[in-house]
């Protein structure tokens, strides 16, 4: 039996979440919308859908992310903050402490970060600056979505951070062949979840990460 403090976010997505979660993540879908018309942070095409294609496909990647071992998420390439406010909003009432880093080098989307992160009340770090001149990072999780190809990521992650757990990405519809290349020059572990919000999408939960 659900909690009546609790409803469901959505049918498909089955994430029982309290009213003041639903509260917040929708007053986060409404500031993307209210900033999209200043700056660029998600396709004009998608506002309409921006629920479903933006914050509960990034709400999925929340069966990785509430784990005993996940402390800190360090979200690359931030911009509108998809998924890295979404987790923080999540995680808030899971786990006090949880921690969300956010890299991005746009001057205007790191203040709409800030902001959000004001809004929220989020544990958050926010850098504006470019990730790949920054070095012997730490976290838990690197998480990234529509920001660059899972090789270079792999890259960032071998040379840009000092320790990390897991890399949880979103592939699309060559996912398996991109995944069959990057074994090709990588040994990594996996999960695969195939995404609720695109039958052409996975996501992915690369562990034990280490170049051939």
């Amino acid at each position: 039996m659900i909690d009546s403090n609790n409803i469901k976010i959505d049918k498909t997505l089955n994430l029982n979440v309290s009213r003041e979660t639903i509260k917040e993540l929708d007053s986060f879908s409404n500031s993307i919308i209210l900033k999209n018309k200043s700056i660029n942070l998600i396709s004009k095409s998608t506002e309409k859908l921006v629920k479903y294609r933006h914050i509960l496909d990034t709400a999925q990647t929340i069966d990785f992310i509430d784990k005993k071992d996940v402390n800190i998420c360090t979200d690359l390439g931030s911009g509108a903050g998809l998924p890295g406010i979404v987790l923080a909003i999540l995680m808030k009432p899971k786990k006090q402490g949880f921690k969300l880093i956010f890299y991005e080098k746009s001057y205007h989307k790191c203040n709409f970060l800030k902001e959000m992160a004001r809004k929220f009340n989020l544990n958050s770090e926010i850098h504006q600056k470019n990730i790949f001149y920054e070095k012997n990072l730490i976290t838990d999780v690197i998480i990234s979505r529509a920001f660059k190809p899972l090789p270079i990521i792999f890259e960032i992650a071998q040379n840009n951070f000092k320790n990390f757990k897991y890399i949880i990405l979103f592939l699309g519809k060559n996912g398996k062949k991109v995944l069959r290349n990057a074994l090709k020059l990588w040994n990594f572990d996996y999960e695969e979840k195939k995404s609720l919000t695109s039958k052409e999408s996975v996501i992915i939960k690369i562990s034990n990460l280490r170049k051939k």
